[in-house]
């Protein structure tokens, strides 16, 4: 894991990510049907079969807007939430934003792929039971149906959907829904996939030839880039299999870099087409220490 903030540019424009947050997860609940003597060996579990995990947190900047790609896990927590993610430290968002030379207020956008707290939860300061907004002048866009299930979970999201803070942004007037693909700004898009949750969204940004693509979590890591490979707690696993065959095909041996929203050791790579299979090569990238 690194404490550096990495940019890469697409045609005019940059990119930077870093890590927001540290924490822990099952590591069954990662990886689903695929047994642990297979996915051990990449991620070794602790004593509590939890495994590492990172929210790494991306900015778009093309000028004349600033463009932040989910949030992260944030430190507006309760003590439930810290049992469930076991964070390991405080979060990274503001010195990482202040190093990129985005502070939070100069923060124009703020495209939330889901609204799980460890995706979303960044967005909120303070109080986790009376917070306030990170971001106070970012419009927030979400699909319209994983904002319907994150106000009206149900017994298996109840606990990944903190409504009274994700109404908070709702409330600011900041928050912007839509159905399906939509432009953001010209070179920016959502496109709404399914699979993970419902309302799951990825994001494209292009500029001629050249494109990043983040996919979230259809494919937290590295490690998830085969059809089967796909978390527990996806609510359609089939679907999340459909849209990675479809995806993931494109990216391969092209201009396209993808950002991992869960990977510890890569956050941005390129697909390239092994004989039997799909790996990643890291991207060169420039770095600066976040402070």
């Amino acid at each position: 894991m690194t404490n550096a903030l990495q940019t890469i540019r697409i045609g005019q424009w940059t990119i930077a990510g870093f890590v927001e947050s540290e924490f822990a997860l099952d590591g069954g609940s990662m990886f689903g049907v695929i047994p642990r003597m297979m996915w051990q060996k990449l991620i070794p579990p602790d004593a509590e079969n939890r495994v590492a995990m990172v929210a790494n947190v991306f900015v778009v900047d093309t000028g004349d807007r600033r463009i932040v790609l989910d949030t992260g896990l944030g430190d507006s927590l309760s003590e439930f939430d810290r049992k469930v993610y076991a964070p390991k430290g405080p979060s990274r968002m503001d010195a990482a934003l202040h190093a990129n030379g985005t502070p939070p207020d100069s923060i124009t956008d703020v495209i939330l792929t889901h609204l799980h707290t460890d995706h979303s939860n960044g967005a909120f300061v303070g109080d986790p039971d009376a917070p306030g907004l990170r971001f106070p002048n970012a419009t927030h866009h979400v699909q319209k149906q994983e904002w319907e299930d994150a106000m009206t979970p149900n017994e298996r999201t109840d606990a990944v959907y903190i409504r009274h803070r994700l109404q908070r942004i709702a409330d600011s007037g900041n928050l912007r829904l839509f159905d399906g693909e939509a432009v953001i700004t010209p070179g920016v898009s959502v496109q709404r996939t399914g699979g993970h949750t419902r309302g799951h969204q990825t994001v494209e940004v292009r500029a001629g030839d050249e494109r990043f693509v983040y996919f979230a979590d259809l494919v937290p890591t590295r490690f998830h880039l085969k059809g089967p490979w796909v978390a527990a707690v996806d609510l359609f696993p089939l679907d999340t299999m459909k849209a990675k065959r479809a995806l993931l095909a494109d990216c391969c041996d092209t201009k396209t870099i993808i950002g991992f929203d869960h990977d510890a050791g890569v956050i941005f790579g390129r697909l390239v087409q092994k004989q039997k299979w799909m790996d990643v090569v890291p991207v060169d990238v420039a770095t600066k220490p976040i402070p």
